[in-house]
């Protein structure tokens, strides 16, 4: 019988992790490879998808065909549409029929199985064999939501780049998925295929390397935007000032040249308020206005700094292109950070964790590099530290790790670590920290009913 691989992808990052995935024989030979691509914008019909980035030429010898999902399923929208239980066999008899996959044995490698559009697929294929490619930081967090075992059981591996070396994902542990590191030497091998396509990244900034000799040698600190507000975290106005502090903080520590790559639905005006306060602080801020990868701009600007908020390129500078970085804005978003399960909590409290502070490291020399300043917790604690937050935030999917969670609390819980925390959520889950329950037997009574109310409400 006959054998196709469908790989699933919805961004170029995507995309590169599976072709360094596929480059380092972690996929077993097939009759055919195929490469399903689903735009998940909210407008789709503007924002073009990864196979018409600049690159994706690169990626395309790789697989034997590519596939449209949002072509597919139109008029629905990848995100929000799934097929009803009854529908699905003629689903997959229409997809067989549609794709050429006749009887074929199926193997399916998706990213953020969770949700929609790769649930949708596992679903419409209820027999194929199942991969999960990960996500970035969100890999170490734990499974955000309950997943039908129909399809959970079914996955074999998580495949996932070397982030945070040491440490161990979360993400769908509870079905025994198997972790298996993407090398990281191959991902930087796609990104550097990847490059050859970029062009010219910075602009003005090069051209007055003539005049100015030595002095435009100096590589750029480069500034990333996540467009938090679109994720409704912080305001628009509070993102905007977000972006001022990092040109504060980078001019602060020496840097007149910096380069500003901003989230590809940001609004332009946000770029415009970036260039002026450069301007008024001396230095230079070129605007990059073309969707390449953060990787990509590692590789070819080289870049003397990288500053963020949380995002996983922060740890793709850090691990795989030894780039200093520095974090800016994350220990108010703990607090605010709402529910205490939202899926970005983890990331979130990674960067926090690991990487220095921009604001704090600006009260070195003007002119130096910025130096990593002490984390808030150890690399020995690190893995106590996400498991007991995975717990916090998934009791109810991940109860085998109470124990942990109660172990790294009495331990390590102190001033320097409870902003990971909320006092009521962990009196609510009955964890060191919490407030204690009373003695008499009909508070605790009520007590008890108003922990399963809120385990009902949080869960």
């Amino acid at each position: 019988m006959r054998t196709t691989q469908i790989f699933f992808a919805s961004t170029l990052y995507g995309a590169a992790t599976l072709a360094a995935a596929l480059d380092s024989g972690s996929f077993a030979p097939a009759d055919r490879r195929l490469l399903l691509v689903t735009n998940n914008a909210a407008n789709p019909e503007t924002t073009p998808a990864l196979d018409a980035l600049p690159g994706f030429e690169r990626l395309r010898g790789r697989f034997d065909g590519v596939l449209s999902w949002n072509e597919t399923i139109s008029p629905f929208h990848p995100a929000g549409w799934l097929p009803r239980p009854d529908d699905v066999p003629m689903w997959e008899r229409y997809l067989r029929a549609l794709w050429g996959l006749g009887d074929d044995r199926l193997e399916l490698v998706v990213e953020s199985i969770q949700v929609n559009p790769s649930l949708a697929l596992a679903q419409l294929f209820p027999d194929a064999r199942l991969d999960v490619y990960a996500d970035g930081l969100m890999s170490y967090g734990p499974t955000r939501n309950k997943i039908d075992p129909l399809v959970g059981e079914r996955v074999r591996r998580l495949l996932h780049l070397d982030l945070v070396p040491g440490l161990r994902p979360l993400l769908l542990e509870e079905f025994g998925a198997e972790p298996r590191l993407v090398p990281t030497e191959a991902f930087t091998k796609v990104v550097g295929e990847l490059a050859q396509d970029a062009g010219e990244l910075t602009g003005p900034a090069d051209t007055d390397a003539d005049t100015d000799g030595e002095a435009d040698a100096e590589p750029p600190a480069l500034l990333l935007g996540q467009y938090l507000a679109a994720l409704e975290i912080i305001s628009a106005e509070e993102e905007e000032d977000l972006h001022l502090r990092m040109v504060r903080g980078a001019v602060a520590l020496g840097h007149r040249r910096l380069v500003f790559k901003p989230h590809p639905t940001a609004p332009a005006a946000w770029s415009r308020a970036l260039e002026r306060e450069a301007e008024k602080l001396g230095a230079e801020l070129t605007v990059l206005d073309r969707p390449v990868l953060a990787e990509v701009l590692y590789r070819e600007l080289k870049p003397a700094l990288v500053v963020g908020c949380f995002s996983t390129a922060l740890l793709t500078a850090s691990t795989f292109y030894g780039i200093p970085v520095a974090k800016l804005g994350t220990e108010p978003l703990l607090d605010r950070l709402a529910p205490y399960h939202n899926s970005n909590r983890v990331p979130l409290t990674i960067v926090d964790a690991l990487l220095p502070d921009l604001e704090e490291s600006t009260t070195g020399t003007p002119g130096s590099p910025v130096a990593p300043g002490s984390p808030v917790v150890a690399d020995e604690e690190l893995s106590g530290l996400v498991r007991t937050v995975g717990f916090a935030m998934q009791p109810q999917i991940r109860p085998d790790l109470r124990e942990a969670a109660v172990s790294y609390l009495t331990a390590h819980l102190s001033a320097r670590t409870w902003r990971y925390f909320k006092r009521r959520r962990l009196t609510v889950l009955g964890l060191p920290g919490g407030i204690p329950v009373p003695r008499n037997a009909a508070v605790r009574r009520v007590a008890r009913r108003v922990r399963r109310l809120k385990r009902v409400t949080l869960g």
